[in-house]
């Protein structure tokens, strides 16, 4: 019976150490017929400090991190390899800022639904956790047309 214990405790002690990063609010902008792209938002925690390091998603056949600065008073927005996720602090994906891209959509996101994204974590020691997260589709006025109206890549 103590081995039983045992196992069990360690099986847990071992899914709670995979399971270490916290997404919330997590969110994707609408959008409308034609449109290809839009962005995923969220904000992430992990407790040893780790990098999100990729993300994918079946209602996109490409998805990307990205980051949105002013470059020579230009708003530009480019893939990035990783996005750093300091120890125990929250990093917020956001319009304007870091976000997930979800690109070459495969149908229009409307309203309501939700989209699933399995977001690649990378811990400081080097071991990987796949987050699974469902996000739901908000509005277009959601948050400022502008952030990814005619941005350059």
């Amino acid at each position: 019976m103590k081995r039983i214990l045992f196992a069990a405790a360690a099986l847990l002690a071992s899914a709670a150490a995979v399971a270490q990063t916290s997404v919330t609010d997590a969110w994707v902008r609408g959008t409308v017929a034609g449109q290809k792209a839009t962005g995923a938002f969220m904000q992430l925690r992990h407790p040893g400090g780790a990098a999100l390091v990729g993300a994918s998603s079946p209602v996109a056949g490409v998805v990307e991190i990205h980051e949105m600065r002013m470059e020579q008073n230009v708003m530009r927005m480019r893939a990035i390899p990783k996005l750093d996720l300091p120890a125990n602090r929250a990093v917020e994906l956001k319009p304007g800022g870091y976000h997930v891209m979800l690109m070459d959509l495969k149908q229009p996101l409307k309203k309501g639904d939700f989209v699933p994204i399995t977001l690649t974590v990378q811990a400081s020691d080097g071991k990987t956790e796949s987050v699974e997260i469902r996000a739901e589709v908000r509005d277009l006025t959601a948050a400022p047309a502008s952030s990814h109206g005619s941005m350059k890549h």
